[in-house]
């Protein structure tokens, strides 16, 4: 699959507060924190040419926006990804992705148009899965500088160069699912947030502050199937 026009904004958290936001598993989530704190990410981008690993893409599931809200947690010492949820407009991706990732994936009704010219992409989304909780964004954003990797042992390094996510099952059964890609082209990003409102459905409200911003052009990405932890 290939990933582009994407944001990470995040948000430093009390690790008291997202905690209790974690099921119980087998084994147990553990919050990776960094300097003794949690971390909130919301990130929303497009996807393009996604399709099971030699077989050609399905038609309705190959390209869509995507939305997501996620934390950084470690099962068996190992760092990872843990997402709250995963909004696009596919509705066979998102059935398919719950179904065989494990994963919370939602429908949502989501609007994007990046602007050529000045790199500028203006996202807005409303999540319409039935019995989920309200979740919409709308946002514009854009690159303040030239592309480069983060350096080893950074906050842009830790917050992006995670090449491992985890889910639950219905049984709390925890799954490792490996990803593998180039180091992220990162940029420098501004953004201005017209409506935020991803995590009230959790219990949870964002800082007021600024978040942390990164800006992504184009990634390729592969996924591995998942296996037990």
């Amino acid at each position: 699959m290939d990933w582009d026009d994407l944001l990470f904004a995040h948000w430093p958290v009390d690790p008291r507060l997202i905690e209790p936001l974690l099921p119980r598993t087998d084994p147990p989530l553990e919050l990776d924190l960094r300097d003794g704190v949690a971390w909130i990410g919301v990130v929303p981008f497009r996807m393009s040419r996604v399709h099971p690993r030699w077989l050609p893409p399905i038609p309705g599931t190959h390209t869509f926006p995507e939305l997501n809200v996620r934390t950084y947690i470690r099962v068996g010492g190992l760092p990872g990804v843990w997402f709250f949820s995963l909004d696009a407009t596919s509705r066979l991706a998102v059935r398919a992705a719950r179904l065989t990732y494990h994963l919370p994936y939602f429908d949502a009704d989501i609007q994007v148009g990046t602007d050529p010219r000045t790199e500028t992409t203006r996202y807005r989304s409303h999540r319409t899965h039935r019995g989920s909780g309200e979740a919409r964004l709308d946002v514009t954003y854009a690159p303040t500088g030239t592309p480069k990797r983060s350096d080893p042992g950074t906050l842009e390094s830790w917050l992006t160069e995670r090449y491992r996510l985890f889910a639950a099952d219905r049984r709390g059964r925890v799954w490792r699912g490996e990803i593998h890609h180039e180091p992220w082209p990162l940029q420098p990003a501004t953004a201005e947030f017209h409506t935020l409102d991803m995590t009230g459905w959790l219990g949870l409200e964002l800082p007021k502050h600024p978040p942390h911003l990164l800006h992504a052009r184009h990634l390729s990405v592969q996924a591995e199937a998942l296996v037990r932890c």
